[in-house]
């Protein structure tokens, strides 16, 4: 130990084959490295299991500890250490890059940062993310895509010309300064500053119109209004002004998944998520501090602030080291009330969502006859369950209630096999009559693809949805059929004649299937339910409006598709809709917009 320095730096810990096992920053090499031998009965269990192997250490010395932190991390993703928290596969991670450095800058995927004049969005967590980005910017801006040498003075353009995909500037058809500006707009779309290029566009297209260049007015509108579709849903409800990213974790006894949201202009520009691995027996700080490091030293873009859902270590360090990369100033904040922590809660809820879906994908790929035998264990189920029917239920203060009936077979999905009800017999709020009245329908059918019997019918709720579930089965002399409750809350699990829950862990095969089974349920009546609402707001919104009847409300939506159609079209475009007055259209119009 003596012959560690006392000066910032990083440490390496080898097993007895040379193997990097771990690696950590230090701002005294000697101390730090010191602690792990005189403190190890205070350690965590894996620590403690990592000291019995650490065969030789080795170390680097840092000028500063902002140095040791970057050298930390991409010492990290060059080894991948079995006993560090990491980002998986973070050495894959795609970006999107505008080679500002040519004359005429194309863009296109890759995988590898230069500092060459380039400008790099990312990173994305997958190939399909970034690619579907890229497409995106090519349907709204026009740009090359071609690597060959451009002279202006070719003869014929590509195909990409002629559809509008590309401004032609191999045959001259655009200068050097016009393509400048469009990569300009391209930019600032991907920084999230879309009002400032719808702005620039609007400015453009009238000018155009102005100048009775009527083909190019349109073709801006309709890059106006392509931009105007990307952007619908993606503000949120939130109010904030700073550029921001929006951090927060879930985590199991083996997994975590960061969710980080990036919010430009009040926003949601981009959202991606990353599986962090070696978590065992660490804390959500550790775990939340190992992305915040890694992340930081792969993303193209630091915002001036990040919200986090848990506190970090060594922030001032972190902090200093976020402005240095930034040059300029970058706050880090663990909001613990108003709007900033509704933000960073909503962004928990779906990493945890999206936590579960990963289990549940993993299990797809996974034999889960081992885990339905487990199930069939611990429900004490007669048989083991390779079909499982799980029900649910969607409603809003009791209107439009919706049943949901989802099938897996051997635990994986049979979307063919998914039924919808729309609750005909309760008008008032009440889960447990509608269960009754989804599962008599179900089961007195007894014909095609009714007849199958499920192996274990799931219910999402908790013991008092169960015993309605109980009161059908029993009324429809059903007694053979299995039944279990699976309650969101604390994810208990309730069979009949068991007053206490059933005990399942967390990390157990075959709580994944049911919490799958409960989850695409609910996202299944959610999206029926989200349908009939839309139907009912479509009907209503033209009802109520003074002269339109059954027969021209049929043309206006025959004629424009949608509502939001309706409501963007001028007065003259509904005025041309067979049995719609200009007098009416302007009604339609002012009733539409308020």
């Amino acid at each position: 130990m003596r012959t560690l320095p006392v000066n910032p730096g990083v440490y390496l810990f080898k097993d007895d084959k040379s193997k990097i096992i771990y690696i950590g920053k230090a701002a005294n090499l000697n101390s730090r490295v010191r602690n792990y031998f005189t403190t190890s009965n205070r350690l965590p269990a894996k620590t403690r299991h990592m000291i019995t192997r650490i065969r030789d250490i080795d170390f680097m010395v840092t000028g500063t500890e902002q140095e040791a932190l970057i050298l930390e991390n991409n010492l990290i993703k060059k080894y991948q250490p079995h006993y560090n928290i990491r980002l998986k596969d973070s050495k894959t991670f795609p970006y999107l890059k505008i080679s500002l450095n040519e004359d005429w800058p194309r863009i296109y995927i890759t995988r590898r940062l230069y500092e060459d004049g380039g400008r790099y969005f990312g990173p994305f967590t997958s190939a399909s993310s970034v690619r579907r980005t890229l497409s995106l910017i090519k349907k709204i801006f026009p740009f090359r895509s071609c690597s060959k040498t451009i002279s202006g003075k070719d003869n014929h353009p590509c195909l990409n010309y002629h559809i509008h995909r590309c401004p032609g500037p191999c045959i001259g058809a655009i200068s050097k300064e016009d393509y400048r500006k469009l990569i300009n707009q391209i930019i600032m779309f991907l920084e999230g500053k879309h009002d400032m290029v719808i702005k620039e566009l609007t400015h453009k297209m009238l000018h155009a119109s102005n100048q009775n260049h009527f083909e190019k007015a349109a073709s801006l509108r309709d890059q106006i209004n392509s931009i105007g579709k990307v952007l619908e849903g993606e503000k949120i409800a939130i109010s904030l002004r700073e550029n921001q990213d929006v951090v927060a974790l879930s985590r199991d006894t083996e997994h975590a998944l960061v969710d980080i949201f990036l919010i430009r202009g009040n926003k949601i520009i981009g959202r991606n998520q990353f599986l962090m691995e070696g978590i065992h027996e660490e804390k959500e700080t550790q775990i939340m501090t190992s992305f915040v490091e890694q992340y930081y030293t792969t993303t193209s873009y630091i915002p001036s602030l990040i919200l986090l859902q848990q506190p970090i270590d060594d922030i001032s360090i972190i902090s200093e080291w976020l402005k240095k990369a930034k040059r300029g100033n970058v706050k880090i904040q663990v909001p613990q009330r108003g709007t900033k922590k509704k933000l960073v809660e909503m962004v928990a809820e779906d990493a945890k969502k999206s936590l579960l879906l990963a289990k549940a994908k993993q299990l797809h790929h996974q034999d889960t006859l081992p885990a339905l035998q487990e199930l069939q264990d611990r429900l004490q189920l007669p048989r083991m369950p390779l079909r499982i029917e799980c029900y649910d239920i969607s409603n809003t203060r009791g209107a439009l209630a919706v049943g949901s009936m989802i099938v897996l077979e051997k635990g994986l999905p049979k979307p063919a096999l998914y039924r919808r009800f729309r609750i005909k017999t309760i008008t008032v709020i009440d889960d447990c009559a509608m269960i009754r009245e989804v599962l008599y329908r179900r089961f007195k059918r007894n014909s095609g693809s009714w007849a199958i019997m499920p192996d274990l019918v799931l219910i999402d709720g908790g013991i008092g949805q169960l015993n309605a579930a109980l009161e059908t089965r029993e009324e429809m002399e059903l007694s053979f059929l299995p039944l279990a409750s699976l309650a969101k809350k604390h994810e208990e699990v309730f069979i009949p004649a068991h007053a206490e829950a059933i005990h399942i862990p967390a990390d157990s095969p075959a709580l994944h299937i049911l919490q799958r089974a409960r989850d695409e349920a609910h996202r299944f009546a959610i999206s029926y339910h989200k349908n009939l609402r839309g139907k009912e707001n479509l009907i209503s919104a033209l009802d109520n409006i003074s002269g339109i009847g059954p027969q021209s409300k049929r043309s206006l939506l025959r004629h424009f598709g949608s509502i939001k159609a309706i409501r963007d079209a001028s007065t003259e475009e509904i005025s041309q809709t067979e049995g719609i007055t200009v007098s009416l259209a302007q009604r339609v119009k002012e009733q539409l917009c308020k």
